[in-house]
């Protein structure tokens, strides 16, 4: 009896032993696994902790904006018995005044793209922007490259009164100048999204940087 308890004791403290190996064994295995192959963390959209650029390209171009036409203000007419005052001389607006699209700390003064949304800021003039408006649209064609998310043109030269990317050439709207002070014009990767709103347009949009331009087409070269 005393030694079938014997030998019951010692198979137990085997098979603890067995499992004990079986199990450290594996915890190893996992760890050089892990350690050949490291499990990349998932980045964070745009690649900036702004998530604004760094690469990240829109899955989309923007939505057509749906705003109502600015009603001018109504001018208040003064009692017949008050003499009206003089009006006073208005002063000019500013033509090219440069308006910042800074929704958040960090983000580009210019239009550019929420990564985590794909949110085009500054895309809201809406269709009846005067500045958009061309009275011969498509005059040189229209762009037969592929557009959208699936192909990435780099730029191959130029400015932004004409830049070459494979061989079409495009230009920057006039008063929009001001916001692609810092394209690299020889060697950034743009793409080229169709403007919903703007007959004539397009929206080149630079993954480095986030931001995004609309541009007109001139033609093949």
């Amino acid at each position: 009896m005393k030694k079938f308890v014997v030998l019951v004791e010692a198979s137990l403290v085997i098979g603890c032993l067995m499992i004990y190996a079986q199990t450290t064994f594996a915890q190893e295995r996992g760890g050089q696994r892990g350690s050949q192959v490291p499990q990349r963390a998932e980045p964070q959209r745009g690649g900036f902790e702004h998530g604004v650029g760094g690469g990240y390209i829109p899955q989309r171009g923007p939505s057509p904006t749906r705003t109502a036409p600015a009603q001018p203000p109504r001018q208040q007419q003064q009692p017949q018995h008050e003499p009206q005052a003089p009006q006073r001389e208005q002063q000019p607006q500013q033509q090219n005044q440069r308006r910042t699209y800074q929704d958040q700390p960090g983000h580009p003064e210019a239009p550019h793209v929420h990564a985590e949304n794909d949110q085009w800021v500054g895309h809201d003039m809406g269709r009846n922007d005067a500045r958009f408006h061309l009275d011969r649209p498509w005059e040189h064609g229209r762009f037969t490259g592929a557009t959208g998310p699936r192909h990435i043109w780099r730029l191959r030269g130029g400015d932004r009164d004409r830049f070459d990317v494979g061989g079409y050439f495009f230009q920057v709207a006039p008063f929009e100048y001001d916001y692609v002070g810092d394209w690299l014009w020889d060697s950034d990767d743009i793409v080229i999204y169709p403007d919903p709103d703007h007959d004539g347009w397009y929206l080149a949009y630079n993954p480095r940087l986030g931001t995004y331009t609309h541009v007109m087409y001139l033609g093949p070269g």
